[in-house]
Order: structure tokens, then sequence, then C-alpha cells
């Protein structure tokens, strides 16, 4: 099956345009609606805003739009984009096309940690607490599958797979648990938080997203050519000098750490790393240079797209943005063995 290719410039201009459409409708939308005049007017200010005769926004109207509504589309494109270079990370280590950032138990032991704060401990440090609990239980459960894989001889694709797979279970019980022995008028958040969700963005705990997208960033930087290698099979990597279990290991410690701390501070968005690196090599094809800055740009759109689409579809009553991501990303992986079966 031939696929077409476009140019890498193209591509990533189309898909900032499209970001760039999204992000000030997801400003505007949501319970409360706000007209474009009244944020144009709070971003530019009092005195830019008098220049060019717009009427100052409210107190709370500000509040709204700088504390609450911007912070959310922000921590929605990093982790969007964070994700889906995660996922392209993984599917490349392990030849998995299915594989994601929630296949190796990340997700489970960040909910597992999230599950103990909200049913025991509760809040005591404050807005940090679940963001904290969370990214300590999806680190356990990263060094728990790392430990497995590296005591082995030979640490290979599948048994990567295989021992996510069983951290992933192991902690999904542990948080089940909790849930049961904890405080159950606490359930309903945490089945809100498992699904995922924006509403822990503030300015103070971006800070944590930035350092996950910038891990991903530098580590790609300084290993796409190995990336490349990895994708024409382990004797291929061999002949080139490269050791393909120790690049593995290398992909697993960045993506946990990256997943963790996204995982800390909007849950668990699924299918978002299993869909978006899919789409992106239609475009631009498996190379990992054009590979990766298309799929930030394409997470980076999908997760504000579906946060608008979670705020909007039972306003004013706000959905899990999880329920979304996986409604669609159903559908594309139904479409995608509908497609390989046919080729």
């Amino acid at each position: 099956m031939i696929i077409r290719r476009f140019p890498l410039s193209v591509v990533c201009v189309a898909a900032a345009i499209i970001l760039g459409l999204t992000l000030p409708l997801g400003v505007a939308s949501g319970g409360l609606n706000i007209p474009a005049e009244t944020i144009v007017s709070v971003l530019l200010g009092s005195d830019l805003g008098a220049f060019f005769s717009l009427e100052p926004a409210s107190k709370p109207m500000t509040k709204i739009i700088i504390d609450l509504r911007l912070p959310r589309m922000i921590l929605a494109s990093i982790v969007g984009g964070g994700l889906a270079i995660v996922g392209v990370l993984l599917q490349t280590a392990t030849r998995n096309d299915l594989a994601d950032p929630f296949l190796f138990g990340l997700s489970s032991g960040a909910a597992a940690g999230a599950v103990l704060v909200i049913t025991f401990t509760g809040d005591f440090l404050g807005i940090w607490t679940l963001p904290i609990a969370a990214f300590v239980g999806g680190l356990v459960s990263a060094l728990t599958v790392l430990a497995l894989v590296t005591r082995t001889l030979h640490t290979g694709p599948e048994r990567l797979v295989l021992a996510g797979l069983a951290v992933s279970f192991l902690f999904t019980a542990i948080a089940n648990y909790f849930v049961f022995a904890g405080d159950q008028r606490a359930a309903h958040s945490v089945v809100f938080w498992s699904l995922g969700g924006l509403g822990l963005a503030r300015w103070e705990t971006i800070g944590f997203a930035v350092l996950g997208l910038f891990m991903l960033i530098s580590f790609c930087t300084l290993k796409k050519h190995q990336l490349d290698a990895l994708l024409s099979g382990d004797d291929t990597a061999h002949c080139l000098g490269i050791n393909p279990k120790r690049m593995r290991i290398e992909i697993f410690i960045v993506c946990a750490f990256a997943t963790g701390l996204f995982v800390s501070l909007v849950g668990v968005i699924g299918f978002v790393g299993l869909m978006v690196p899919h789409l992106a090599r239609a475009f631009v094809g498996p190379l990992h240079g054009a590979l990766l800055i298309v799929c930030g740009l394409f997470g980076a759109v999908l997760v504000v797209s579906s946060d608008i689409v979670s705020r909007l579809i039972l306003a004013p009553q706000e959905l899990p943005i999880g329920i979304i991501t996986a409604a669609v990303g159903a559908v594309f992986v139904i479409f995608l063995v509908i497609r390989k079966r046919s080729a």
C-alpha cells in the first residue's frame, strides 16, 4: 500500500493554523461562553484595549480567562503533544502498532497514587498533593516494569509489553482496593480523575508538564538517528553500532518520567499516543526527524479539540476528556484493524 507523503513545512503550517484556531475557541467555550471582544480586551490589557476602543472586562471575567481558561488550553497543548511523542517512542521501541503510553502500567500506577490521596490522606500538601501522589505512583510502576525486564537476559519488545501489562493489572487491582476500602464519598472524584480532565490546570502546575515535554524533546533531538535505526530491526541496529536493549531501556525511562508528569496533572487520557503516530506517519512517513514534530502538533490539536467537546456536549456539566478520546480512539482502532486486514 502506497502512503502519500506531504512536505513537512506544509503539514506543520496546516497543523499550526488549526491549533491556532482551536486555542481561542477553547478559551471562549465552556459552561460560560465568552465573547471574542472580551478575550481580546483581557489579553491586550486596559491601555491597549482602550486604544482599540474595546470595553474593559470585569474582574470575574478576567479571572476566568487568565487563571482558568488560558492555563487549561496551554496544559492541553503540552500534554497532547507530549503523549503523542511518547506514543511514537514506545511504538518504535516495541515494534507494536498498538503501543501507547498506558500499555506499560504508567496510568494504573499513577491512578493508584491518586486514589490513595483522594480516599485516605486528603490534600495534606494543598494543590500539589494529587499531582505528586500520581507522579510517585506512575514512577513506582515504571520502575517495577524496568526491574522485571532488566533481570532477564534478553529485553525484547515482547517482554516489555508483557511486563507492562502485568504491572498494569497489579496497580489497577491496588487502585480498586483503595476505592472500596477508603472514603466512599470520594468515589465520584476518583472516577472523574481516572477518566481524565484538565480541571487541575493552574499556572503553578504547568511547569510539571513543561518539564516532561522538555525531556522528550531533548531525548528525541539527541537520539533521532538511533530511533530510525530501530525501525530496521535489532540486527541492523547492531551493525550500526547501536545496542537495542540499552536503547529500549533509555526510551522507557524517558517515557516513564514524562508520562508520570502528564498523568499526574490531567489523569488518564487514553488513545492519544496510539492514534496520533499513525495519523502523522500517513503524512510525513516513519522517520523520526519529521514524525516527532508533526506528532506534537497533531497531539496538541486532538487534546484541545477533545477538551472543547467535553465542555460543550453536556454544558454546563463537564464531561471527562478521556471519554471523548476513548470514543474517537475506539473508532480509529476498528478502522486500523479493517485496513490492515484488507491490505
